[in-house]
């Protein structure tokens, strides 16, 4: 039962669009395309294990880490199903 101006499939709606938002970042998160032999980001150079291992990778293991670890503070909150974002 749905309470106010949402309808009864207001939280599974969501919940999927959560679900999509994440899976669309995950996809353009996926390295494409030739790898790269010197890092794009500090020009350290790419082991080929590394090349071989993962096709299209961009970034060495020191900033690929860097990476990871400011992408791992993302909360997942959706920002479309919140009340701060419809009061605005």
């Amino acid at each position: 039962m749905a309470s106010g101006w949402a309808n009864d499939d207001a939280v599974n709606e969501q919940i999927n669009s959560t679900i999509e938002d994440a899976v669309a970042r995950a996809r353009g998160e996926i390295p494409q395309g030739e790898s790269l032999e010197e890092c794009a980001e500090c020009g350290a150079p790419i082991p080929e294990a590394r090349r071989k291992a993962i096709p299209g990778v961009r970034l060495c293991i020191t900033c690929q880490q860097d990476k990871d670890s400011q992408n791992s503070s993302y909360a997942g909150y959706n920002r479309r199903g919140s009340k701060d974002s419809q009061l605005r």
